[in-house]
């Protein structure tokens, strides 16, 4: 058994898509029209593109908003994505305009940072030094 797919929740898919693709490199897989306005729209990382999608999900369940809110106020991630240098794709992705609620810090054996997604969800990505 092995992870295929999982799913952030996001407010606007197409800012997300520009957020994911543009900003933090990740490569569009599929794009298919789901209903009037939303889409099956997942993307990968570029390094593995036969690797683990994450599908854009557009957050329009009820559930959702109570959810993420609770996640955000109290500094939770909702996903974590792994980096080489966590410093480095920080200075990186600050550069780009990322608003960061968390600089890298060390927590043990790893070193994680935790940004804003600009579309409702906190992300950590994380490293594990060598």
């Amino acid at each position: 058994m092995k992870i295929h797919l999982t799913s952030v929740f996001v407010d606007d898919q197409a800012k997300a898509e520009h957020f994911y693709t543009e900003i933090l490199g990740f490569v569009k897989k599929h794009d298919v029209p789901v209903g009037e306005q939303d889409r099956w729209l997942t993307v990968v990382s570029a390094e593995e593109p036969g690797g683990t999608e994450l599908l854009l999900e557009p957050a329009a369940h009820p559930a959702v908003k109570a959810y993420r809110d609770a996640l955000v106020q109290d500094g939770i991630p909702l996903a974590q994505f792994a980096v080489d240098d966590v410093r480095a794709e920080f200075a990186r992705l600050r550069d780009l305009g990322v608003r960061f609620l968390q600089e890298p810090l060390e927590m043990g054996p790893v070193i994680t940072a935790v940004f804003d997604d600009t579309c409702g969800n906190l992300i950590q990505i994380a490293t594990e030094p060598q």
